[in-house]
């Protein structure tokens, strides 16, 4: 009885031998494939910040009135007027459509019948 008790604890601890050396292989194969995104994540960020002080060079006011007077005789683009912009009283909002009446009940009374109340 004692030898298989202790062939079975021998195979037990190989066994969980065996999953914690594939555990800790597979937990570090993700914490490695973890970093290589946390880096791929800092580059895209640094990408970012690039594009961001790119775009804001590019939208100065002065520079794109520059081009707007450069480009005068193509685009014919002027500054904006204050009697351009419209109030709010001229939009022309469309109109909400009105719900049919699916479930109508005709009410012979002055009190108002509710179509679940009739069941």
């Amino acid at each position: 009885m004692r030898t298989v008790l202790y062939i079975v604890t021998t195979i037990a601890v190989v066994a969980l031998a065996f999953w914690a050396y594939r555990e800790n292989y597979a937990t570090q194969a993700v914490l490695s494939k973890t970093e290589k995104l946390h880096r791929e994540i800092r580059h895209a960020h640094g990408r970012l910040a690039v594009l961001r002080a790119e775009w804001a060079y590019l939208n100065r006011p002065d520079r794109l009135r520059d081009l707007a007077d450069i480009n005068f005789d193509r685009l014919g683009l002027l500054p904006f007027r204050a009697d351009q912009y419209g109030h709010l009283d001229e939009v022309a909002y469309p109109k909400p459509e009105l719900l049919p009446i699916t479930n109508a009940i005709e009410v012979s009374g002055t009190l108002p019948v509710i179509a679940g109340d009739l069941q």
